[in-house]
């Protein structure tokens, strides 16, 4: 089984619209999941069918007991996070600031705060409409557990593709370099950058790359839009070939990204051959190791 994981160092690069078309190009020979969390959008173009879906729980939240608490105000004096307000006369905890630390539950002379289980979002085993498995999330609002939530993401497909003998999961990452990137790329067997012919492009790229490397993983990279910004092509490319990540292949600036995305389909279903086949190539490099084109 290969785990593959495609990034991008920044968002609107078409790292999802490359992502839905290697999905659909692959059918049931892969898992996919999207580790997108905090703004997952994948699910719009596989149009899956929920299969199964189950809360996830992670961290704690503060709860008083009112019953028990003499509104005192040791709990709001003591919370460094802001989390706790006098509300007509009752001391409230504000769900969304309360960061789970505990230490209005250890205060509290009269034990009238305890500690529960975070409800942080949901997850979803699906069948996408080109027969992939499909493990998705949903972070919940103001939630900032992402880290973990992808990490039951990942590992829930996993399973499946052990289970099933399936021997690809297209791992569709977060951009940037934070949190839920990490656990993306934990324990993934290669790496697809997708950047793009532009200055943020190319610096954001450079963090990636140092993050990937700092993992001492397998990296190659497609460069979209190469045709924007010729000197960030070339400094890309220079930059690629310092760090011996090869370039799968270079797509021009294309309506086939925009209009796919306004009539909810992939980019292999673009009607345009020469993005197509951009996309086979790509397939080809991750799933049988050929020669870069």
């Amino acid at each position: 089984m290969k785990e593959i994981a495609i990034m991008s160092g920044k968002g609107g690069t078409g790292k999802t619209s490359i992502t839905a078309a290697l999905s659909a190009l692959a059918g049931k020979q892969a898992v996919v999941a999207d580790c997108d969390v905090d703004a997952a959008n994948l699910h719009l173009l596989l149009q899956p069918h929920i299969e199964h879906e189950e809360d996830f729980y992670s961290g704690k939240l503060a709860v008083i007991d009112y019953d028990l608490c003499t509104d005192c105000g040791i709990c709001q004096e003591k919370c460094v996070y802001d989390a706790i307000d006098l509300i007509d006369g009752r001391y409230v905890i504000d769900e969304i600031s309360c960061e789970g630390c505990s230490v209005c539950f250890h205060l509290c002379p009269v034990d009238a705060i305890h500690m529960e289980e975070s409800l942080a979002g949901k997850w979803f085993r699906s069948k996408s409409r080109f027969g992939n498995p499909f493990i998705h999330a949903r972070l919940g609002i103001g939630q900032e557990n992402s880290g973990k939530l992808v990490s039951k993401v990942k590992a829930e497909a996993k399973k499946v593709a052990e289970a099933q003998k399936i021997p690809f999961i297209f791992v569709d990452g977060a951009p940037g370099v934070g949190c839920p990137v990490i656990s993306s790329l934990s324990n993934v067997n290669q790496v697809l950058i997708v950047t793009e012919a532009t200055r943020s492009g190319l610096h954001d790229l450079q963090r990636l790359v140092q993050l990937i490397e700092y993992f001492k993983l397998k990296a190659s990279c497609v460069i979209n839009k190469n045709d924007l910004n010729g000197e960030m092509d070339r400094a890309i490319t220079e930059f690629c070939e310092a760090h011996d990540i090869p370039v799968v292949t270079r797509i021009p600036f294309h309506p086939a990204f925009y209009e796919t995305l306004q009539e909810g389909k992939t980019l292999l279903e673009s009607g345009y051959p020469e993005i197509i086949e951009k996309i086979e190539n790509i397939y080809q490099h991750l799933t049988e190791g050929e020669k870069v084109s």
